[in-house]
C-alpha cells in the first residue's frame, strides 16, 4: 500500500490554519501536543488501533475498516433513516428506507421488480456523470467477484447479473426470481455501492476484470468523502466531497483517521483532548471513561449480534456432540464478563431451561458454568481423561480475548482439557476464518440485517461455506428452516421457524454464546451528530462539532 497521489496537493490546498495543524499532527505521530480547542470545527480527528487495509470493500480479503471507507467514498441507491432511543441515543432505522443515489423508485410485481429513478445531477468525484450503466456494472460486480460480497448480495436473492438491467441513462431495474424481504434493506448496507465503471475499466486487466487491484488503492466513488491521501499502516484522510449530491452537504471538511496501535496512547490522546473520537478501545478503558465523565461513551447494544466460543465439528473431538456441550457447560461465563468484557455487554447464558426459545436474536442459550455436567458429558463421549486442543484468537482483539482465552484455559484444565493458545495478526484473521481450520476459535459476528434468518445465513448455513461459519457447521435441516424463514409471510408460522431454529443452534452447539455485545465509541463532548449504525463505524455525513 502507498500513499495515494493526491495527498500533497490536497493538504497544500486545504486553508492555511487546518493545513498547518493537520501537517504539524500527522508529523508528530502521536498527536500529542496540540491542544484540542486549536481543532478546526470542521476538522475530525480519529484514532483507532487499526485501518483499512483496502479502499474498496470488495477486494479480497478487505477488512472491517476497508467498509467503514467504502461507507464514506462510495453512493449505495437507499439508505434508512434513524430513530431516538428512549435512552436519547441515536440509531439508524431499520423500518425507514429513504433516497440516497436513487431520488425514487417502485416495486412492482408482488415485489419481483424493483425500478430505481437516480439523480440526474450526481456526478463522481471526477466529475463524470453517474448512470444506470454505472450501477448496473456495479451490481454486476459485487455479485460475480465472490466471497464476502457476492454471499452478501445473495443473502437478498441478489445472485446473478441477469437480473440487473439499464432500462435509460437514469433508470436501472432488478428483478428476481421471487419475493424476497431482504432485497431492499440489503442495497442499503456497504457491499452494493457504485463504483465509476468508465474510470475502473481503465484499470482492468485479463486477470483483473473487475479492476479490485487498482480500486483497493484508488477512489472510484461519488460519495459524500474522497481520499485526500493515504498510507496504509498510518493514517487516511477524507476530504469532503463539496458536488455531493445525494444528501445535505456534510458539516465537516476533513477527517483523519490514524492508526495507533497502543490502546493507552488513544486513550491519553483523547483524556487529553488531542484527540476527538477514539475507537476501538477496550471495554475496560470504556467502563472507566464513562464513570469519569469528561468524555462522552455511546455503548449501544449491537444489532443482530453474538460473541461467542466457536467448536469446529468438523475436526475431534469437536465433532461429538456431547463434547461440545460440555465446553458449553464448563466456560467461566462470569468471570469473562467482569474481567474481560467489563460488563459491556448483556450476557447470553443461563436461561430457564424449562421454557422455549424466543423467536429473536440473540436469545441466551441454556447453559450455565456446571462443572459437574460437564464431566459427565465427556465421560459419556469417551474423554473421561479430558483432551488436548486448539484455541486461536484475533490479535486485533487481544485486549477481550486474551484475558478470556486465558479464564478459558484455567477453568478447562479443571475438567481435563488441555488447551494451547494460538495469536493471529489481525491482517491474516479474516482468512484464518475462511480455511476453517480452528479447533476452537474467540469470535463474534454482527448481522447487517435485522432478522435472526441473516445472521444464521451468514454463520449456521451450511450451503454458503460462508468465511464466518467458523465452527464449519452444517444441518440439512436447520439449512432448510433457515430459507423458509427468509421468505415467510404468516408472523405467527415466521416466530415457530424461528424458536425450531434457536432451539437446533443451541442443543448442537457448534458455537457457544458469551455475550450480546456493547459498539463502544467515546468522544470530545463537543462532537455531535453520532448514529449507531448496523455497520459500527461512523458515518462521518452526520457528524459536527461545536
Amino acid at each position: 500500500m502507498a500513499i495515494s497521489k493526491f495527498a500533497i496537493a490536497r493538504m497544500q490546498a486545504y486553508r492555511s490554519h487546518t493545513s498547518l495543524w493537520i501537517a504539524a499532527t500527522l508529523s508528530l505521530g502521536l498527536l500529542h501536543g496540540i491542544a484540542h480547542a486549536e481543532t478546526p470545527k470542521d476538522v475530525l480527528i480519529e484514532v483507532a488501533e487499526h485501518g483499512p487495509n483496502s479502499l474498496d470493500a470488495m477486494a479480497p480479503a478487505a477488512n472491517e475498516f476497508a467498509q467503514m471507507a467504502s461507507w464514506q467514498l462510495y453512493d449505495r441507491l437507499i439508505t434508512h433513516g434513524t430513530k431516538t432511543l428512549p435512552d436519547g441515543k441515536v440509531m439508524y432505522d431499520a423500518t425507514k428506507i429513504q433516497p440516497e443515489l436513487a431520488k425514487s423508485w417502485e416495486i412492482q410485481d408482488g415485489g419481483k421488480t424493483l425500478i430505481f429513478h437516480l439523480r440526474e445531477d450526481a456526478t463522481f468525484h471526477d466529475g463524470s456523470p453517474v448512470t444506470a450503466d454505472d450501477v448496473k456494472w456495479s451490481f454486476d460486480r459485487a455479485v460475480s467477484v465472490g466471497g464476502f460480497p457476492t454471499v452478501q448480495m445473495a443473502a437478498g436473492s441478489l445472485t446473478d447479473p441477469k437480473q440487473f438491467s439499464v432500462v435509460d441513462t437514469h433508470t436501472f431495474k432488478i428483478t428476481l426470481p421471487v419475493a424476497d424481504k431482504l432485497t431492499l434493506p440489503d442495497l442499503a448496507v456497504p457491499v452494493p455501492y457504485v463504483v465509476n465503471k468508465k474510470l475502473a475499466l481503465q484499470h482492468a486487466t485479463t486477470d483483473d476484470p473487475w479492476a479490485l487491484k487498482w480500486t483497493s488503492l484508488n477512489d472510484a466513488g461519488g460519495g459524500p468523502f474522497k481520499v485526500g491521501s493515504w498510507k496504509s499502516g498510518d493514517r487516511i484522510v477524507f476530504d469532503r466531497f463539496d458536488n455531493w449530491k445525494s444528501g445535505p452537504t456534510p458539516a465537516l471538511k476533513r477527517v483523519v483517521l490514524r492508526e495507533i496501535a497502543s490502546p493507552g496512547t488513544r486513550r491519553a490522546l483523547l483524556e487529553k483532548g488531542d484527540v476527538d473520537v477514539s475507537v476501538g478501545l477496550p471495554p475496560k478503558d470504556y467502563a472507566e471513561l464513562a464513570a469519569a465523565g469528561k468524555v462522552n461513551v455511546v455503548g449501544t447494544l449491537m444489532q443482530n449480534e453474538q460473541f461467542n466460543v466457536d467448536l469446529n465439528v468438523t475436526m475431534k473431538p469437536f465433532d461429538d456432540k456431547r463434547v461440545r456441550q460440555a465446553i458449553a457447560y464448563a466456560l467461566p461465563y462470569d468471570s469473562i464478563m467482569k474481567q474481560a468484557l467489563y460488563q459491556r455487554g448483556e450476557p447470553l447464558f443461563g436461561a430457564d431451561p424449562s421454557a422455549p426459545y424466543a423467536p429473536k436474536w440473540p436469545v441466551a442459550s441454556k447453559y450455565n458454568t456446571d462443572l459437574d455436567k460437564a464431566k459427565a458429558l465427556l465421560k459419556e463421549a469417551g474423554y473421561a481423561d479430558g483432551f488436548k486442543t486448539d484455541l486461536y484468537i484475533d490479535m486485533s482483539q487481544t485486549t477481550v480475548q486474551e484475558p478470556m482465552a486465558l479464564l478459558i484455559q484455567e477453568q478447562l484444565k479443571k475438567i481435563g482439557i488441555s488447551i494451547e493458545i494460538h495469536k493471529v495478526p489481525g491482517s491474516e484473521w479474516f482468512a484464518k476464518m475462511g480455511s476453517k481450520s480452528m479447533p476452537m476459535d474467540i469470535n463474534y459476528f454482527y448481522g447487517w440485517l435485522d432478522y435472526p434468518e441473516y445472521f444464521y445465513f451468514w454463520t449456521y448455513d451450511g450451503k454458503n461455506n460462508s468465511v464466518f461459519n467458523t465452527a464449519n457447521y452444517s444441518n440439512p435441516e436447520l439449512d432448510k428452516l433457515i430459507d423458509q424463514a427468509r421468505f415467510e409471510s404468516d408472523p405467527k408460522a415466521y416466530d415457530a421457524i424461528i424458536t425450531k431454529m434457536n432451539g437446533i443452534a443451541m442443543d448442537d452447539v457448534p458455537r457457544v454464546p458469551v455475550a450480546h455485545l456493547y459498539s463502544d465509541i467515546a468522544m470530545q463532548k463537543n462532537v455531535k451528530g453520532y448514529v449507531y449504525w448496523f455497520h459500527t463505524h461512523l458515518d462521518l455525513k452526520s457528524i459536527s462539532k461545536e
